[in-house]
């Protein structure tokens, strides 16, 4: 699915990829492209069977050795496709047991230190769990690549 053939109701969208097309240089926004074409498509056919779309990773073959600065902007117009927004926010939160971790929130939460830490607390509590149920895994011979 390119821009051209978003449906109606993703506005937001085209508008927010309209801006990125102005702003970056041609090859990068293609590059971007790339990366968030299958995920809008997975959108949009998850969307019209009426399956929530929450969690789009952007680690897909496409992907692989991308600079950071397109990573963040698919982040931001996978965030938009699925909120509908145009006030999403990339956040770098600097987490000890994981180091920097992106979050892509909305405005509001991006600029309030409460939110930011609750979110950084869970953030390490699944951290913690996830370790943990590594652990048993591996002491169970059990696969540990979750």
């Amino acid at each position: 699915m390119n821009e051209n053939e978003l449906p109606p109701d993703d506005r937001a969208v085209e508008v927010y990829l309209d801006l990125l097309r102005v702003r970056m240089p041609e090859e990068e926004y293609e590059l971007l492209l790339t990366v968030v074409d299958p995920v809008l498509q997975a959108i949009h056919e998850q969307g019209e069977q009426g399956v929530p779309t929450t969690d789009f990773p952007l680690d897909g073959p496409q992907a692989q050795g991308l600079p950071q600065e397109i990573r963040d902007e698919a982040a931001l117009v996978i965030a938009t496709a699925v909120t509908g927004r145009l006030d999403n926010e990339l956040v770098v939160l600097d987490i000890e047991e994981t180091g920097p971790v992106r979050v892509v929130t909305d405005a509001a939460t991006a600029s309030d230190p409460a939110r930011l830490t609750e979110i950084a607390d869970y953030i390490r509590d699944r951290h913690r769990d996830t370790e943990e149920l590594r652990g048993i895994a591996e002491v169970s011979d059990l696969p540990t690549d979750f």
